[in-house]
């Protein structure tokens, strides 16, 4: 992304959340906040064109990834982990619904993007809680664990990491650095993330959903530049510290949160994935 300005697709992805408030019953992730940190203004307009197979499905997957991340964090909590890291974190809300008593969160993001966050915020009123850290960080400047050690993170205790629509927008290299780092903390840290698909693995209609994303991504500058395929993927994560994965697709998560609805709602192609990872 560009430092200078805040996430153009961070507020997309918001948007996205908040119209699964607006436009699907049941819902997948229940987020009271999402309608409110986006503004009126975005509201209207999610109303307005929330419509069609594909923006269906992407709100589908905007919600499930971030239903999917709260909940591998629960199951870290319930195993004594008591620091939440979310990791470009743009609009999201969690630390205002957070539910676990002596978790702390820290958001991490560009300080455009955190400034831009935090005006949003003082606008529609919601009052940052105390169980959440603000971490801006340059990543040219800084490195994650100086970042965090910054904003008080304790790297002698476990912790878990929610990175979600980070990775494909990522060097190999800035990839691998993170990865690397959390997975050097102490047993029972870890990590959710979706990635972005290598394209010898799309079919054809995956592939010109690919080439659509990249282009609406690359127009307003923040081109993708990280693909994986999956075996690959795997190794990396185990050479990097990790021994327990998870990596679903499509077809996983239709069946763990969208089966047996009346509205439709369901993940289409493959060009995204999510990995859980625990070490």
């Amino acid at each position: 992304m560009n430092e200078g300005r805040p996430s153009r697709t961070a507020q997309r992805v918001a948007v996205r959340r908040a119209a699964h408030q607006l436009l699907d019953r049941p819902l997948v992730l229940d987020d009271p906040y999402a309608l409110r940190i986006i503004g009126a203004d975005a509201a209207a307009a999610t109303q307005a064109k929330a419509d069609g197979r594909v923006s269906n499905a992407f709100r589908a997957f905007m919600a499930v990834r971030s239903r999917y991340s709260e909940d591998e964090l629960a199951y870290a909590v319930a195993r004594g982990v008591r620091q939440y890291v979310v990791l470009g974190a743009g609009l999201d809300t969690f630390a205002w619904r957070n539910p676990f008593t002596g978790v702390h969160v820290f958001e991490v993001d560009f300080p455009a993007t955190q400034h831009w966050k935090r005006q949003r915020l003082a606008n529609v009123g919601m009052e940052k809680p105390a169980s959440l850290t603000f971490a801006p960080m340059d990543f040219e400047s800084q490195t994650l664990a100086d970042g965090l050690r910054a904003a008080g993170f304790r790297a002698d205790q476990p912790a878990y990491f929610s990175w979600l629509g980070v990775t494909m927008y990522l060097t190999r290299e800035a990839f691998e650095s993170t990865v690397a780092f959390i997975g050097a903390l102490p047993a029972g840290s870890g990590v959710t993330f979706d990635y972005a698909v290598e394209r010898s693995e799309l079919n054809v209609l995956e592939r010109l959903a690919l080439d659509h994303l990249e282009r609406k991504v690359a127009a307003i500058g923040e081109p993708f530049q990280l693909f994986f395929r999956h075996a690959e993927l795997s190794a990396t994560m185990r050479r990097l510290g990790f021994t327990d994965l998870e990596d679903v697709g499509r077809d996983e998560l239709n069946t763990r949160y969208l089966q047996n609805r009346d509205d439709g709602l369901r993940l289409k192609g493959g060009i995204g994935r999510m990995m859980r990872a625990r070490n």
